[in-house]
């Protein structure tokens, strides 16, 4: 009688062992949405990076055909005193145009994806991305239809305010994930990235080179190719997507949420920290000093990357084409770093890769700007894709250590909020520094400028 109770009592222990092996097998598991997002983001970023490799052709096709009234012969009129003064040529006028575009592209982002975020926490996740993927679809619309430099720029102003939806997928991530998974649906999402910086601009290249042997408007191809992927992301959200946040963990009141969404918006705000709360001084600080060193990093790093296209388009008469392709290969390069190094890399180490990504950025856009070769060129941007595969995920990472466990998505959104006001303003500067003094000059600048993230991280005790 006794073995037999015995017997029953190691089933019944047998039995619950299987039943909680099973339970955490389950909750390691990623949530089915997360592969959905992917998808989502992929098709997005598919279609937003074609036009990387068009842009200085786009600008040179409206400096040459916008009508006589046009809004690029008006900014010609406003800026031409100030182009005599510096002597700098018209065809480096299009770098300023393209500053100005690139950066109110990435301020428009900066404002709507706090907003976006607070509005979706009291209406739901998928109706606001919904709207968002509308909004994208739309621009690429007006796109294809922009004979005039005036409609582009509306076309690029609701790409901007609708480009919340990238911040979006990460609260639903933060939704559905538990803190075992939520690395690894990060994870995806930076593969995603990946992904489309290669193949985008490739895609994009790909279909201006054929369109341009057309006759007509050569962008209309691309930019219907770019409306087909984010029509299709549209269908395929609303098919596949099920909401994430229910109705009974959603924000009482939309004023409550955007005053809430309203702390990554104020500058003074994202540099304090103020909305992180029950932190120590000492982690406070640190935190401060490292969401510092980012932004200046950014700040640099994101306007001398945005004038490449230009300055291998007017020193090495770079086609589409062949930007398509310095563009894939440094991507590929990225994501090889990336899945090979920089994701195994262990907790002690995160520290010295930042810094060493820090420092190989200052020879990279040095020897870029000093480049009279391609082989020149290509060395600097093997040391630029390098170094950006080991910064910004190390100093994600190293982000990620303060606040408590509640805190953790306010510390990571304000990083985020950081490097969005960063690009923001980075592309119109190195664009003006460009128009100004040249190329060599800018890159040679910036890349020394780039010194002090790299000393002060070196030197900070983060």
């Amino acid at each position: 009688m006794e073995m037999r109770e015995r017997t029953k009592h190691e089933k019944s222990v047998d039995s619950e062992e299987v039943k909680s092996t099973s339970l955490a097998a389950t909750s390691l598991k990623s949530h089915p949405s997360v592969y959905i997002i992917f998808v989502s983001l992929l098709l997005d970023l598919l279609a937003f990076t074609m036009i990387l490799p068009l842009l200085p052709s786009l600008l040179d096709h409206y400096r040459q055909n916008d009508k006589p009234d046009g809004l690029y012969p008006w900014l010609l009129s406003k800026i031409r005193y100030f182009q005599q003064i510096v002597g700098a040529p018209d065809r480096f006028n299009s770098v300023l145009f393209g500053g100005f575009l690139g950066s109110m592209y990435s301020f428009l982002q900066f404002l709507a994806s706090p907003l976006v975020g607070g509005v979706s926490d009291v209406y739901g996740r998928k109706p606001v991305m919904l709207v968002c993927l509308i909004g994208i679809s739309f621009s690429y619309v007006l796109w294809a239809l922009s004979s005039s430099f005036l409609l582009f720029v509306f076309a690029r102003i609701i790409g901007g305010i609708s480009k919340g939806n990238v911040s979006l997928s990460m609260a639903i991530i933060t939704d559905i994930s538990s803190s075992a998974t939520r690395g690894r649906g990060m994870a995806l999402v930076g593969i995603a990235f990946s992904v489309g910086f290669i193949v985008g601009p490739v895609i994009g290249a790909m279909f201006a080179r054929w369109a341009q042997g057309q006759s007509g408007d050569w962008f209309v191809t691309p930019a219907l190719f770019a409306f087909g992927l984010s029509l299709l992301d549209v269908l395929f959200v609303t098919l596949f997507f099920k909401e994430t946040l229910p109705k009974n963990k959603r924000a009482s009141s939309v004023a409550g949420s955007l005053g809430q969404a309203a702390a990554y918006i104020s500058i003074p705000d994202l540099f304090l920290f103020r909305a992180v709360k029950n932190i120590s001084k000492e982690d406070l600080r640190k935190l401060q000093t490292l969401g510092l060193i980012y932004f200046v990093y950014l700040f640099l790093y994101s306007g001398l990357e945005f004038t490449l296209t230009f300055l291998t388009h007017h020193k090495f008469n770079y086609t589409s084409m062949q930007q398509g392709w310095m563009f894939f290969v440094i991507g590929l390069t990225m994501a090889v770093m990336q899945g090979s190094y920089v994701r195994k890399l262990p907790e002690h180490k995160i520290k010295p890769t930042a810094v060493l990504g820090l420092l190989l950025i200052v020879p990279a856009f040095i020897v870029t700007g000093l480049a009279t070769s391609v082989i020149g060129l290509y060395i600097g941007l093997l040391l630029f894709a390098v170094s950006t595969a080991m910064v910004v995920p190390c100093m994600m990472t190293l982000a990620s250590k303060y606040g408590s466990h509640d805190q953790k998505g306010t510390v990571m959104g304000i990083f985020r909020s950081l490097g969005a006001l960063a690009r923001a303003v980075g592309p119109i500067i190195a664009s003006i520094g460009y128009w100004s003094i040249g190329s060599t000059p800018t890159y040679i600048m910036g890349g020394t400028l780039l010194l002090w993230p790299w000393l002060k991280l070196k030197t900070s005790n983060i």
